[in-house]
C-alpha cells in the first residue's frame, strides 16, 4: 500500500517529501515501530507522540503524521503536517482497513449509563436472531463468536478499525459499539459509517476529564451531529437532554420514553426480582432483567432493532430471551437466603437507579446493605453525592476501596463521608479493605436480606499504586457466603 492511499480526507497542512513511498503498517506507539511504518505523533494526556519522532525513525518509520514538524527534517523521510493527529489517525485507520464500516451495519450508542448493557444485549439478541454480529464493548470486543478483551470503553482508531474489518472478513453483518465521551472528544470514531446512534441519558460523570457539565453534554451531542442523513438517531426523550442530542442532527430523528409520547414507549406492568412485564407499543413481553433503568435499555433495544429492519413481534421473543450482562445486576440468592448483587454502579444516577430499583422490588421487611467505592484519580466531586446516596437509601452502608490506582484510598473514602447527612452517619461503616467489607455485609445480613455491592461490576481486578491484583466483586460474595454457612 502507498502513503499516498491512506490520505483521504485527512486535513492536510504540508506536506515534506513523497507521498508515493510503499508502507506496512500505521502506529501512533513510537515501541511498536517496524520497517517501512507510519509513525502518528499523537498529544496524549500523559505524554506528546512529537517528542519520539527522532525514535521512530530510528526504528525504520518511513512517514511522519504530525501537526507540528520537528525542527530538524531526516532525508528520506516524508512528513505530513496535519491539522489534528487524532483525527488524521481515524482517517489512516479507516483508509488503511479498506473503510470496513462501510460494509456492515454499525450502531453506536452513547450516554452516561446503560451503553455496556444496551450495545451487549443487541449483540446477543442479534445472535439469537441468526446473524454474524461484532460487538465492541467495554466488558469485551466480540468478532461473531470469537472474544476479545477490551481496555478501552471505545478503542483507538486502529484498533476499531481493525476489529471491525475482521467482523467482515467473517461476514458480520451488523456491529454494535459502545461510544464514550472520551472516545468522541479524542476524534476515534471519525472516519466511521453509523447506521445508527443510541442516547441513552446524560448525568454526572468524567468531569475530572471534562472542563464541565455542558462541555460533557455538547461532547456527546456532536456524535449526533456528525451522523449522516441516511443514518437513524434515537433518543431517549424522558431524559432532560434528551432532545438537545439531536437537535441539530440531519440523521433520522426517533424517540423513545416510558414517561413522554414517543416513537417507541414502554409501560411497567410488573416489576419483581425475577424480572419485568413491560407493555411496549401495546404489546406487552416478560423479560429477564429487573428494574425501570433497563426497561429504558431494552425500550432503547427495541427501538434499534425494529430499525435495523428486524420483525417487531420476533424482536419482542427474543427481547423475553435476553440475560443480564456481566456485572450488571448479576445477582445470587444463596442458601441462606440472601440475596446478593453485582453492578457496575460508578455514578450517582446509576447508583440512585440501582438502589431505588431495588427499593421498589423489596418488601421492606429486609435490610439493604449497599457496599460502596469510588475510583481514585477520577472524578472527585461525585464521591460525596455517591455517599450521600447510599446511606440515605440503604439501611447500612459500608464505603470502601474501588480502584484507588494512585491516590490514597483512606482520602477518597474521608472525602465520601463528607456527604453524609447527620441523620444517617449511625448507618455507615468505613472499611478499607474491599474483601473484609463484602465479608462485613455478608456478616451482618439475614436470610432475606439484600446485599448491593457497587463501582466495579464486571471487573476482574482491583488497581492499586499502578499494578493490577485480581479481584472479582461476585467471585468474592459467593465465596464468603459459602464459607459462613459452613
Amino acid at each position: 500500500m502507498l502513503l499516498k492511499d491512506i490520505l483521504y480526507k485527512v486535513a492536510i497542512e504540508s506536506v515534506n517529501g513523497s507521498t508515493d513511498i510503499s508502507i506496512n503498517k500505521i502506529e501512533f506507539d513510537s515501541r511498536k515501530i517496524q520497517e517501512k511504518d507510519v509513525f502518528v505523533a499523537i498529544r496524549g494526556t500523559l505524554s506528546n507522540g512529537h517528542d519520539f519522532i527522532e525514535k521512530a525513525i530510528e526504528l525504520g518509520a518511513v512517514a511522519i503524521i504530525c501537526d507540528e514538524l520537528p525542527s530538524k527534517l531526516e532525508a528520506g523521510i516524508s512528513y505530513v503536517k496535519v491539522t489534528d493527529t487524532n483525527s488524521a489517525l481515524a482517517f489512516l485507520a479507516a483508509n488503511f482497513y479498506q473503510n470496513p464500516s462501510a460494509n456492515l451495519k454499525l450502531v453506536g450508542i452513547t450516554g452516561t449509563n446503560g451503553k455496556t448493557t444496551i450495545a451487549s444485549l443487541l449483540y446477543q439478541l442479534f445472535k439469537k436472531a441468526g446473524y454474524k454480529v461484532g460487538l465492541i464493548s467495554t466488558v469485551k470486543i466480540m468478532v461473531n463468536d470469537v472474544e476479545f478483551k477490551a481496555t478501552h470503553t471505545t478503542p483507538d482508531s486502529l484498533t476499531i478499525n481493525y476489529y471491525i474489518n475482521e467482523m467482515i472478513n467473517l461476514g458480520c453483518e451488523y456491529c454494535f459499539m459502545e461510544v464514550s465521551s472520551h472516545g468522541i472528544h479524542q476524534k476515534r470514531t471519525e472516519g466511521l459509517f453509523f447506521t445508527g446512534g443510541v442516547f441513552t441519558n446524560l448525568t454526572h460523570d468524567h468531569l475530572d476529564y471534562h472542563s464541565s457539565f455542558a462541555e460533557y453534554r455538547d461532547v456527546k451531542k456532536s456524535f449526533f451531529d456528525h451522523l449522516p442523513k441516511t443514518a437513524f438517531a434515537l433518543t431517549n426523550l424522558d431524559d432532560k437532554n434528551g432532545s438537545v442530542m439531536i437537535q441539530n442532527s440531519g440523521a433520522r430523528k426517533l424517540t423513545y420514553a416510558l414517561k413522554s409520547y414517543a416513537d417507541y414507549r414502554a409501560q411497567i406492568l410488573e416489576n419483581q426480582l425475577s424480572g419485568l412485564l413491560l407493555k411496549i407499543n401495546d404489546n406487552e413481553v416478560w423479560v429477564q432483567l429487573i428494574g425501570t433503568f433497563n426497561a429504558y435499555n431494552l425500550l432503547a433495544i427495541y427501538g434499534t432493532a425494529v430499525e435495523l429492519g428486524l420483525d417487531k413481534m420476533e424482536v419482542l421473543r427474543l427481547l423475553s430471551e435476553l440475560e443480564s450482562v456481566s456485572g450488571r445486576f448479576q445477582f445470587i440468592i444463596s442458601s441462606q437466603k440472601i440475596t446478593a448483587i453485582v453492578d457496575y454502579a460508578h455514578t450517582p444516577d446509576a447508583l440512585e437507579n440501582v438502589l431505588k430499583t431495588i427499593d421498589d422490588i423489596r418488601t421492606k421487611n429486609e435490610q439493604l446493605i449497599t457496599v460502596v467505592g469510588c475510583g481514585g484519580d477520577r472524578d472527585k466531586t461525585k464521591r460525596p453525592i455517591m455517599a450521600k446516596i447510599a446511606s440515605e437509601i440503604s439501611n447500612k452502608a459500608i464505603f470502601t476501596s474501588d480502584n484507588p490506582r494512585t491516590e490514597n484510598p483512606e482520602t477518597i473514602i474521608e472525602e465520601m463521608e463528607k456527604g453524609v447527612e447527620a441523620h444517617n452517619y449511625k448507618k455507615t461503616l468505613s472499611i478499607l479493605d474491599r474483601k473484609q467489607a463484602i465479608k462485613t455485609a455478608c456478616q451482618l445480613a439475614n436470610s432475606g436480606d439484600i446485599i448491593l455491592i457497587a463501582g466495579k461490576g464486571h471487573e476482574t481486578y482491583q488497581e492499586i499504586n499502578g499494578v493490577r491484583y485480581h479481584f472479582d466483586d461476585m467471585e468474592t460474595v459467593k465465596e464468603i457466603l459459602e464459607q459462613l454457612n459452613k
